[in-house]
């Protein structure tokens, strides 16, 4: 049985990077494959064969590359298994050849793992989580089978669309996909990779309404004044909702890398991860409540999400996911009837807006939108409130 393993081979330079490469092994025959990897001695569990995330600075490009690595050899196991399968015999020289024609000839897969380590280092964490749900999604309907840039069809984009249909999956999520697998096509195609053959032309890339996730300024009063002392999760979940909604709607993402730094002379400045949009808040007393509440010395971020250096990104996670538990129980001690998550935070304070009769563009503005059409597009379902009334009024006149 065939096997792979990750090896490091050191620099016979003082404190420069080393190397990694990967053992292929079938039959007692060993073949190496090199890669572009490089870390330090002290960056490298030899007994494990895995990279070390140090707190050195390095973190992101570690992370990065221990990532890379771990899709490295779930190709090389996805092809070493259908050589297995197939029943033919092979060799370790016909795995290697197999794997290398595959990266020689851009394949799809590989190019947009690259993409997504490229968004991590850009710290645009979010969309890159994204664009790597997409890739398993793709790669599921794929049964990890690559396919090569000058593979990619209209008739594939289809066969994958009717995939993800008989998955019940929602119009929403197979437009998300598909606008994100398109985006890293043409970004391929820009890069000269392949030619522009139009392969979603004839998949669905638009957007339905979605169920209302706003909730009215009552809903939002009942929660802050919600007596959750006796309930430290709780009140924490509550506070960060009320923060992000304090905040114009600031996504959570966002909330966990504010630095104290970043607040300046009553004014909360910082980018939004998502589009590297910087803006700018007055600071208001009720911000000064929550900060003041979690207080901490001996860190520089400013909201208790991130609480020490390393593994940040899961500490986020982690933390979004409590939260939005936690955010579940509040909705049902209130008595609302929607899915309470951090998300709805931003939706209700767009929604807030719209009903105040603020300016779309103020709003759009706010809420560190690249453009008016995309808070259009956010706004849209909302609130169907006043179509509702005015059918009533209607009707009672049958």
């Amino acid at each position: 049985m065939a096997s792979v393993k990750v090896k490091f081979r050191p620099s016979t330079v003082v404190d420069k990077e080393g190397t990694i490469y990967y053992q292929v092994i079938h039959n007692r025959v060993i073949r190496q494959i090199k890669t572009d990897y490089r870390v330090f001695r002290e960056e490298w569990n030899e007994k494990s064969g895995v990279v070390i995330l140090s707190a050195n600075g390095r973190t992101d490009i570690l992370r990065s590359i221990k990532e890379r690595i771990g899709w490295d050899l779930k190709r090389l196991k996805a092809i070493i298994g259908r050589m297995e399968n197939s029943g033919n015999v092979f060799t370790a020289d016909s795995i290697v050849e197999e794997y290398q024609e595959a990266t020689r000839e851009q394949s799809f897969f590989r190019f947009m793992e690259g993409v997504i380590v490229r968004l991590k280092l850009l710290n645009k964490e979010r969309t890159a989580e994204n664009y790597a749900a997409t890739l398993k999604s793709f790669m599921r309907f794929r049964e990890d089978s690559d396919v090569l840039l000058d593979e990619f069809s209209s008739d594939l984009m289809m066969e994958y669309e009717a995939y993800m249909k008989a998955q019940d999956i929602t119009m929403n999520t197979v437009s998300f996909y598909m606008r994100i697998l398109r985006a890293v096509y043409n970004r391929a195609v820009e890069k000269g990779l392949t030619e522009q053959r139009n392969p979603f032309r004839h998949v669905y890339t638009g957007i339905d309404k979605t169920v209302k996730r706003a909730i009215p300024l009552k809903a939002i009063k009942q929660i802050k004044e919600l007596d959750l002392s006796m309930n430290p999760s709780l009140e924490f979940a509550r506070d960060m909702f009320l923060f992000s909604f304090y905040t114009r709607g600031m996504s959570f993402i966002d909330m966990a890398y504010l630095k104290k730094k970043d607040l300046q002379n009553g004014i909360l400045s910082y980018r939004r991860r998502k589009t590297g949009q910087q803006l700018f808040i007055r600071w208001e007393k009720c911000m000064q409540e929550i900060v003041d509440k979690y207080q901490r010395n001996g860190t520089d971020y400013l909201l208790p999400i991130i609480n020490k250096v390393g593994n940040e990104q899961r500490q986020y996670r982690n933390a979004l996911r409590l939260v939005n538990n936690k955010l579940k129980e509040i909705a049902i001690i209130v008595g609302l009837q929607v899915n309470l998550t951090m998300y709805v935070s931003r939706h209700s304070w767009a929604s807030i807006a719209k009903n105040k009769n603020v300016p779309l563009s103020v709003i759009s503005e706010g809420m560190g939108h690249d453009s008016e059409a995309t808070t259009q597009i956010y706004l849209a379902s909302l609130d169907n409130s006043l179509v509702d009334k005015a059918n009533e009024m209607i009707l009672k006149n049958l």
